[in-house]
């Protein structure tokens, strides 16, 4: 699969943006991600996503663990490989075992998540498929979070999906580790 749209360089990107990637790829011991070098290429809409999407995580108001969870589940349920890949070494840095991770991607199921991680899970899913929550799905989840982490939810779902739109139809790469220099 040819991407659609090639991972800028420095040029494309400006000095901020691909200093930016750099050193996220850095972080994750990949190349500079795709993510970042595609999106980079819009400029100012792409610093305007990077700030919103790092106000959901991981600054927002779910436990890292949680959003990741939530995640993976709509790149599991998107088929979105990019998200899926770029999201395991997250995921397992925010705490969840690889166990766990499986599960989420549609491995054996696992009996580790709290009610909480379940419910969170089931919104997640019923979000991807039909884009609403029945009331009875509505009261569980408030059951188990606050008006905001509700609020948030919601958005870090809708947001996911939406990145899984763009990655997928851009034909976005998963990350490839960083290469080490040679002596």
């Amino acid at each position: 699969m040819i991407a659609r749209i090639a991972p800028g360089s420095l040029r494309d990107l400006g000095p901020a943006r691909w200093a930016f990637a750099r050193a996220a790829g850095r972080v994750m011991g990949t190349e500079p991600p795709a993510i970042f070098t595609t999106l980079g290429r819009t400029k100012g809409v792409f610093t305007g996503w990077l700030h919103f999407a790092g106000r959901l995580m991981p600054f927002g108001s779910l436990a890292r663990r949680e959003s990741e969870l939530v995640i993976l589940v709509v790149a599991q349920a998107r088929r979105c490989r990019y998200e899926q890949e770029h999201h395991r070494m997250l995921a397992r840095r925010a705490g969840l075992t690889p166990a766990e991770i499986e599960a989420l991607l549609g491995g054996p199921a696992v009996s580790t998540f709290t009610m909480r991680e379940q419910i969170l899970r089931e919104s997640a899913e019923a979000l991807v498929a039909r884009k609403d929550l029945t009331d009875e799905q509505w009261s569980r989840l408030r059951s188990v979070t606050s008006e905001r982490e509700a609020i948030e939810l919601l958005l870090l779902a809708g947001h996911y999906d939406m990145l899984a739109t763009v990655l997928t139809t851009l034909r976005v790469e998963p990350d490839r580790p960083r290469s080490l220099p040679t002596n």
